[in-house]
C-alpha cells in the first residue's frame, strides 16, 4: 500500500524562469491590461469630452487594429466594460466593412422591430445612414449618455437580427449572435446604470 501523497505548496518562479517553461502567459495580468486599458479609454472621452479626441477614440481600431483589441479585450466576459467595448467596436467594424449589407438588413428589420428601430435611430436606412448611426452610438459611449449608447446598439442589432431572419441571405445564421449581443448590451447598460459594470 502506498502512502498518499501530500499535497505541495505551488512553487513561487520567477517570470523569466515561467517563459523559458513555455507558461509566459500572466492570467492576472491579461485581466488586468484588459480592465485597466478599457476603462483608460472610456475615462478619457468621458472626461475630455473633445469633439477631436472622441474622433481619435472612434478610430481606435484604425491605429491599433481590431486583432490588437481582441487581444486585450475578446476573452473577457460580454457583461464586462472591456467586452462591451470590444463588441461595440466590432459592431462597428462590421457595418464599416459591409454597409450595403449592413443597410440591406437593418431596412428589412425595420418593418418587424419599429420599437428598436426609433431607439436605434437609423432613419434613413442607407448606407451612409447606418454608418453614422453606428458612429454616432459609439460617439455616445465617449460624449454622451453610455447606457443609452448600450441600449441604441442593442436596438441597433436587434433590428438587423430581425432583418436577417426576413432575408433570404447567406448570412442569416449570424442573427442568433446579434440577439446574443444585444441582450448582452441591454444587461449592460442596466449594470453601469447601477453602477456594477467593471
Amino acid at each position: 500500500m502506498t502512502e498518499p501523497r501530500k499535497p505541495r505548496r505551488p512553487a513561487l518562479r520567477e517570470p523569466a524562469v515561467l517563459d523559458v517553461m513555455g507558461e509566459g502567459v500572466d492570467p492576472v495580468a491579461d485581466l488586468h491590461a484588459a480592465h485597466e486599458s478599457a476603462a483608460v479609454l472610456l475615462g478619457v472621452g468621458r472626461e475630455r469630452r473633445d469633439p477631436e479626441v472622441t474622433n481619435r477614440l472612434l478610430a481606435v481600431v484604425d491605429e491599433v487594429g481590431i486583432t490588437t483589441l481582441a487581444d486585450l479585450w475578446a476573452a473577457r466576459p460580454a457583461r464586462s466594460l472591456p467586452g462591451v467595448l470590444y463588441r461595440l467596436y466590432v459592431l462597428r467594424e462590421w457595418v464599416r466593412a459591409e454597409p450595403d449589407q449592413a443597410a440591406r438588413q437593418y431596412a428589412a428589420g425595420t418593418h418587424f422591430s419599429e420599437p428598436n428601430h426609433a431607439v436605434a435611430g437609423a432613419d434613413p436606412t442607407g448606407p451612409d445612414a447606418v454608418r453614422r448611426v453606428i458612429d454616432d452610438i459609439l460617439r455616445g459611449v465617449f460624449d454622451g449618455d453610455f447606457g443609452l449608447a448600450m441600449e441604441r446598439a442593442a436596438a441597433f442589432a436587434r433590428v438587423v437580427s430581425a432583418g436577417r431572419d426576413n432575408l433570404v441571405t447567406r448570412d442569416g445564421h449570424l442573427s442568433g449572435n446579434l440577439m446574443v449581443l444585444a441582450d448582452d448590451l441591454a444587461a449592460s447598460a442596466k449594470l453601469w446604470r447601477a453602477g456594477a459594470l467593471e
